[in-house]
């Protein structure tokens, strides 16, 4: 239900380029490091977002969805899922069209309240995993 494979396949082939991925840090033994130059190998411009708004490969980072002067395509979230509702109301105020949460961030509430927003969600899955399975 909160991966269902046509919304995964809109989200990584027609949502747009622009990835937020909030949580980013130039930690490379972070699963969000890794994730993001998979996303980058494929084409999407990720934008990390982090209250240390560092730079991570190569890409400036901002401290808040809301510091980001562009617009943005997705919001994937790299958050203990207690915090990532409030990511996900963030994303839909900032205008993004899709969110993301990765592995292990559950919430269902958020799921509901995004959805009915009008944005695609997916939740508890990984772009990492699933966009080489577009082929």
């Amino acid at each position: 239900m909160y991966g269902d494979p046509a919304t995964i396949r809109k989200i990584l082939s027609e949502s747009g380029d622009t990835w937020a991925i909030v949580g980013l840090s130039s930690n490379e033994r972070r699963a969000a490091y890794g994730v993001a130059g998979v996303l980058q190998r494929y084409g999407k411009r990720i934008v990390p977002v982090h209250p240390k708004a560092e730079t991570v490969h190569g890409e400036r980072g901002y401290a808040s969805l809301e510091d980001i002067p562009f617009d943005v395509d997705v919001v994937d979230v790299f958050v203990n899922s207690d915090l990532a509702g409030s990511v996900a109301d963030e994303a839909v105020a900032i205008g993004a069209k899709a969110v993301w949460f990765q592995l292990g961030v559950i919430d269902e509430a958020a799921y509901d309240r995004t959805r009915a927003a009008g944005l695609d969600m997916v939740m508890d899955r990984c772009p990492a995993i699933e966009i080489p399975r577009l082929g």
